[in-house]
Order: structure tokens, then C-alpha cells, then sequence
């Protein structure tokens, strides 16, 4: 019988970590949490009731009316979680250019991290989850059974990126998201609290010439050896 175990996916922005953890769940029959949505959705409470980022003790006093969950969209035969703020469905809106351009700075807050990884290690706690984010096989999970570190070249997630928000009606200059995703990158590594780095045990997993099926097949079978199946 295969062993319950933890997925834990890290990376770069624009990497595909989001759709390869979902569609890797999907086909592993396991829950897919987006670590990622949650400090998104943290942002956007900030920037919806005019909190200044910078304010650390206006952020953190703010951290108790902020309530986030994910329910299955239910027109979707295979689950496909969507993000809940404050019982408000805000899918749509973390992935606004706005939200892009600040959730790197709420996100290094150690007061923010805290209370994200308390809710993601509760999410995880009986296991059979593929959670994607930036410090999960270093900080949230570093028990996980399979880490995954992606990366992959500059523009070329620049590019993916602009595809997805251009499908999503949102528009923004290649030269506007390359900085953005150059700008998180800096951000996201050079944090003092749980700052991306590899974990010694994760697998690295180059995306920058892969399709999308390549890179969730990769996934998929690493998940499954370290579940032991045959």
C-alpha cells in the first residue's frame, strides 16, 4: 500500500510551481495548498484597507481580521482549490499586478510568516498534500518525503508570467514583469526570516526548456517512488 507522504515544491516566481503542484495533486489524488495565495491574500487585505506595508505594527495588528481558507470550485469534476479571504472568493484578485509588486515585502515580515506557516502546517498535518511556496521543504516541512526546488532563466518566466495575467484579462510591459520577478527574486532570497534557498534534499528541477506535461511527469514520478509505488 503506498505511504501517505508531503510534497513540498519551492522556487523562484514564474517557475510553473503553482500549476505543477495542482496538477500533481490532482494526479496523485492528494490536496493542493498554494502557500503562495495566502501571503497574496494577506496582501491584498493590506492594500484594500490602505495599510502601509512598511508599517510592520499596523501589519501585525491587522493579522487577526485576516482569515483565509480554500474550497474546491465546484463546477470542476478534479478539485481545483480557490483562495477565501474573509469568506471572500479573491482568486482572481491576489493575482492582480498591484498585489505582485507588494507580496514579497509583506511576505518577509517574520510577524506574517509565522502566522502563514502555523496555518500551513495545520493544513498538512495528516499528510497527502503537494504544497507549493519558498521556504516549504525548508521551513514548513522540512520532514517532507519529496522537495522539489524549481527554477528556470529570467525571461523565460517572464514570458509565462505575461501569458497568464494577459488570459486573465490583466495586462503589463515583458520589461514590468522581468523587474517584478527580478525584484522578488532579490527580496525572497536575501530575507532575514526563512529566506528561498535550496533544501540539501531537494531535487532540482530546471523548467526553463521544459513544457508543462515534462515538468508535472517529473513531479509525479518522484512522488511516486517516494511513496513506493510500483
Amino acid at each position: 500500500m503506498p505511504s501517505d507522504i508531503i510534497v513540498a515544491i519551492d522556487g523562484y516566481s514564474g517557475c510553473g510551481k503553482s500549476s505543477t503542484a495542482k496538477a500533481t495533486a490532482q494526479a496523485l489524488d492528494y490536496t493542493y495548498i498554494d502557500s503562495g495565495a495566502m501571503y497574496r491574500a494577506v496582501t491584498l487585505y493590506l492594500l484594500q484597507h490602505q495599510i502601509t506595508i512598511s508599517d510592520t505594527e499596523a501589519v501585525i495588528q491587522s493579522l487577526p481580521d485576516i482569515h483565509i481558507h480554500f474550497s474546491a470550485k465546484k463546477e470542476t469534476l478534479s478539485p481545483v482549490y480557490e483562495t477565501y479571504l474573509n469568506r471572500e472568493n479573491v482568486e482572481q484578485a491576489i493575482r492582480d499586478m498591484e498585489v505582485s509588486a507588494n507580496v514579497s515585502e509583506v511576505s518577509a515580515i517574520p510577524e506574517v510568516r509565522k502566522a502563514m506557516v502555523h496555518l500551513q502546517r495545520n493544513m498538512g498535518k495528516d499528510k497527502r498534500v503537494v504544497m507549493d511556496g519558498r521556504d516549504i521543504g525548508t521551513n514548513v516541512f522540512p520532514q517532507a518525503e519529496l522537495k522539489i526546488f524549481m527554477t528556470a532563466d529570467l525571461m523565460a518566466r517572464a514570458h509565462r508570467r505575461k501569458k497568464e495575467l494577459e488570459a486573465k484579462g490583466s495586462s503589463a510591459t515583458l520589461e514590468e514583469i522581468a523587474a517584478n520577478l527580478a525584484e522578488r527574486d532579490r527580496i525572497d532570497t536575501s530575507r532575514s526570516e526563512n529566506p528561498l534557498v535550496k533544501a540539501d534534499d531537494a531535487v532540482v528541477i530546471d523548467t526553463t526548456h521544459l513544457q508543462f506535461d515534462e515538468q508535472v511527469h517529473q513531479v509525479v514520478a518522484l512522488a511516486q517512488k517516494a511513496m513506493n509505488v510500483n
